[in-house]
């Protein structure tokens, strides 16, 4: 059971990870800083599938835990990973080195 719980959290992790690069180095700055309608349009998609996404990275990261058996307290920081560009993919590899 724990192949399968590791390997959906690794995969939604490295997707998350990705998201929020994209969000935050791509959206983010097309929309904020550069004034230039035809790159935000470029971008669009990027906040709309990042939050589809994101509650399931939740979920993943929930059930990881719970599986896994780690306290309440590296659960959350497992949740809180996903809010950061490349805190998810931290988490990833330091989970891979742990389980593998």
């Amino acid at each position: 059971m724990m192949s399968g719980v590791l390997m959906r959290f690794r995969v939604m992790a490295i997707i998350a990870g990705v998201m929020s690069l994209l969000l935050w180095f791509g959206y983010m700055p097309a929309k904020y800083l550069l004034d230039n309608p035809s790159l935000v349009d470029l971008v669009r998609w990027v906040p709309i599938v990042h939050g589809y996404l994101y509650p399931i990275y939740i979920l993943t990261a929930i059930q990881f835990a719970a599986v896994a058996r780690f306290p309440l307290k590296r659960m959350i920081g497992f949740i809180l990973a996903g809010t950061l560009p490349v805190a998810s993919l931290i988490a990833e590899r330091r989970v891979v080195k742990q389980f593998s």
